[in-house]
């Protein structure tokens, strides 16, 4: 698990206890030779709260775009937006994908929440992938020092984007 599926998980975990919501992040374990649908599930009774994240970093200093050829990947002859588009219809998530920029030394980190139907929208009309300008259209996950914390705009995250 890398320290950016971890944060979320965390900040996810801390939210649902802060609020009182029935509710838990997680990551299933990843066996070596073994792919898994998406890096962090997150399981509640409240629909909002039922989804499917998507982890990708990028080093904001070498790419202007997160590519769907060079950042995810191909397996069993199907490219990774296809599974994980395939697992969010069948399992009724709503699916997000979480954007990390490494944005070079000495300079935080910032991530982005974008709704799954874009990457997949992306995807499906041949696109080559998402710009980094785009991906900081969508609401930011806001740090706490080191870590991530999603509940000053959960709500802008989950909710209002139709989650």
């Amino acid at each position: 698990m890398t320290d950016f599926e971890r944060a979320l998980v965390n900040s996810f975990n801390n939210f649902f206890e802060d609020e009182e919501i029935n509710g838990i992040a997680h990551r299933k374990k990843q066996h070596r030779f073994s792919s898994q649908l998406c890096d962090v599930l997150v399981d509640s009774k409240h629909e909002t709260f039922y989804i499917a994240i998507e982890n990708k970093s990028v080093k904001t200093d070498s790419t202007n775009k997160l590519y769907f050829s060079q950042h995810f990947s191909q397996s069993n002859g199907a490219h990774q937006v296809e599974r994980i588009s395939d697992f969010i219809d069948r399992s009724g998530r709503n699916g997000f994908l979480a954007v990390e920029f490494k944005r070079g030394r000495g300079k935080a980190r910032k991530a982005y929440m974008v709704p799954w139907t874009r990457v997949r929208e992306a995807y499906e009309e041949g696109e080559t992938g998402l710009h980094l300008d785009e991906i900081r259209n969508f609401p930011e996950i806001f740090r706490d020092s080191e870590d991530y914390d999603l509940t000053e705009n959960m709500m802008e995250m989950f909710v209002e984007s139709g989650a």
